[in-house]
């Protein structure tokens, strides 16, 4: 049973092999290329005390580089999940083929769990092999960004990709298993996992270990160190802030602009310093703008999780993910024993 599974699996299996051949060269290459402006980078600052420049420098040259491969390597197990688990099942009872081994000796639930043994262990090689290949490259980036916790690095980076494959595989399998077709399967796999990639980060992430909180006093200095200041709708937020006594901490959740009494800064005197602030000449990345808002003595509030949590969250993500796959499994094989045989015959 085993060998069937792996010849029915071969064609999917050179294919996922020589994109992870491309992959690792590619990736060899740029972890190389990272590495030399990373010591050139440190060869800057120890001539230097003030290395925000070269910081800046070393974290344009790649982070656009970085965060699109992240977010490609995010899509690599919905698309094994697609492409791999929703027709490893639905095809054979929509062509009806799967009759053929169960008038053999094998049992639904031995056939079944074969396959996702074979072809998940696959997927999950391909998911966490690319995984370290990005780990390993990105790794000095990571050491002076410290944005491990972003939305797309963290799932992309580590074992948590491995945990994420293993999910879209049972998924996309058990799906195509209750819909017995092959291009329904596929769509809602598609559909289905990255609505669920898009609520773990914003809404499962954050509370699976409870926060820490802080007030982070909004002065000149702190405001100019922000990434951003105002929103779309003209809100008076900051955002890209970092804590000075935590400056690797998850900031998860971040307050508007307050004032000394607790209450929202209005948007009107938020766009005053904005947009008209008084001229002082000043410098830094928001300049005039930053003096105006320091003098209105303002804070925020941060939720946050300290950067010593991050192999916590690694584990206790991919265990998440591990157990809902056991779970998925488990109905399968509960479906595919108790309900098959109630199902009609394929068409032909």
């Amino acid at each position: 049973m085993i060998w069937l599974s792996w010849r029915q699996f071969r064609v999917q299996a050179l294919v996922g092999a020589v994109a992870l051949v491309l992959v690792a060269a590619y990736l060899a290459y740029l972890g190389g290329d990272i590495r030399d402006a990373y010591d050139v980078y440190r060869s800057k600052c120890r001539e230097s005390a003030d290395c925000a420049e070269t910081r800046a420098q070393f974290r344009g040259a790649y982070e656009s580089t970085l965060l699109f491969l992240a977010a490609g390597l995010g899509l690599v197990p919905a698309v094994l999940g697609t492409f791999w688990g929703a027709p490893l099942v639905a095809r054979e009872l929509e062509a009806g083929t799967h009759r053929m081994v169960w008038n053999q000796s094998v049992t639904r639930g031995r056939w079944l769990l074969v396959k996702l043994l074979v072809v998940g262990v696959a997927a999950m090689v391909v998911a966490g092999t690319a995984a370290a290949l990005l780990t390993w490259a990105a790794g000095p980036f990571d050491e002076v960004v410290k944005n491990r916790f972003g939305t797309f690095e963290f799932g992309a980076r580590n074992i948590v990709p491995i945990g994420y494959a293993a999910l879209a595989f049972t998924f996309g399998t058990v799906v195509g298993l209750t819909l017995r077709r092959t291009l329904p399967a596929m769509a809602v796999t598609l559909v289905g996992f990255l609505v669920f990639q898009f609520l773990v980060p914003n809404f499962v992430r954050p509370s699976l270990m409870p926060p820490e909180k802080t007030t982070l006093p909004m002065t000149a200095q702190a405001i100019n160190q922000a990434r951003n200041l105002g929103s779309i709708g003209g809100g008076a937020v900051i955002g890209g802030v970092t804590i000075p006594d935590a400056p690797d901490a998850w900031i998860s959740e971040t307050s508007p602009l307050r004032t000394a009494d607790g209450r929202n800064l209005s948007e009107a005197r938020f766009g005053r310093c904005l947009d008209s602030p008084p001229r002082t000449g000043a410098t830094g990345t928001f300049g005039d703008t930053a003096v105006c808002l320091g003098k209105l003595n303002l804070h925020i509030d941060v939720t946050y999780h300290p950067a010593s949590r991050y192999w916590a969250f690694q584990w206790a993500e991919t265990a998440m993910y591990l157990v809902l796959s056991g779970v998925l499994a488990a109905f399968g094989l509960w479906r595919i024993r108790r309900r098959v045989g109630q199902w009609p015959a394929a068409r032909r």
